[in-house]
């Protein structure tokens, strides 16, 4: 630590830091996200600064961040406390998913398809968490009816902040899956969720960034990780109406299992598999 305090010349702090996170296994781009959020300042001007010396306030603080997530594995955005999603910060805490940048994709696909199809439809966000799906698809399809659902009313509380931070009309509710959409009697023109699809058995081939400081309850599943499409899928079978889009994220290796299960309820359906940035397979997405 000390050669961090003594050598506090912005590049020099920098250096310091991402050795140290290569020393203790973690990635070293850590440095530059940490450093960014102490000091806030924009990305050119945290370039633009290099031969600055970084405060005292904001070196100690910064130190202790990097000695945490190098040692415990800390998320980066736990430390901060916001995570970016789709052009916006989202709080994230112990009790939510970190967003992923695959999960943007999911969104980008579903605007998409509502705008070619349906402008003011009802979309129903299952196992919302943070809230970014829901509060993401609000803002961007303002005419749309967005409701979210969560079994963890820990996740509720943050995803509502979310919402109220970022002034988006989404109506949330507690329960297990399309439960609580079904005992309202709302008619779901779209389906969008990112479940829990991780068979419990990958558990120790995670990241412990990952397994350590995200919430179980919205990684893990039953069933070879496909509990929670099941009973999604059978759930959706009680709506008045099959809806018009589907989406799910799933497991780059779950896309004939997740199609196989919406063939069984949805016997006419044609379940499309897409894949992501990286070339998995990563959404099955449903049209009516």
């Amino acid at each position: 630590m000390n050669n961090a305090m003594e050598a506090n010349k912005q590049h020099e702090v920098l250096k310091w830091a991402s050795l140290f996170l290569e020393e203790n296994g973690r990635e070293q781009h850590v440095a530059v996200i940490l450093l960014k959020h102490y000091l806030q300042v924009s990305t050119a001007k945290f370039y633009m600064n290099m031969q600055e010396p970084v405060p005292e306030k904001v070196l100690s603080k910064y130190v202790a961040a990097i000695k945490e997530h190098a040692t415990t594995g800390m998320p980066a955005q736990h430390l901060m406390g916001y995570a970016p999603f789709y052009g916006r910060e989202y709080k994230v805490n112990e009790h939510v998913l970190i967003p992923r940048p695959e999960t943007e994709e999911l969104v980008q696909q579903v605007i998409t398809a509502v705008n070619d199809v349906d402008k003011s439809p009802t979309i129903v966000d299952i196992g919302t968490g943070s809230g970014i799906i829901a509060i993401t698809l609000a803002l961007e399809l303002p005419n749309a009816i967005v409701y979210a659902t969560d079994i963890s009313e820990e996740a509720l509380t943050v995803a509502k902040e979310n919402a109220v931070y970022h002034q988006a009309a989404v109506k949330f509710a507690t329960g297990d899956f399309l439960e609580p959409i079904l005992q309202r009697n709302v008619q779901a023109d779209v389906i969008v969720s990112n479940p829990p699809y991780i068979a419990i058995s990958e558990a120790p081939f995670m990241a412990d960034t990952v397994k350590h400081f995200d919430p179980k309850l919205a990684l893990f599943a039953d069933r070879n990780g496909l509990a929670a499409y099941e009973k999604i899928i059978s759930q959706m079978a009680q709506l008045p109406k099959m809806p018009r889009l589907t989406v799910f994220e799933i497991g780059y290796q779950q896309g004939k299992s997740v199609s196989d299960l919406i063939k069984a309820v949805y016997p006419d359906s044609h379940p499309q598999v897409l894949q992501d940035m990286n070339g998995k397979d990563r959404m099955v997405i449903i049209k009516k």
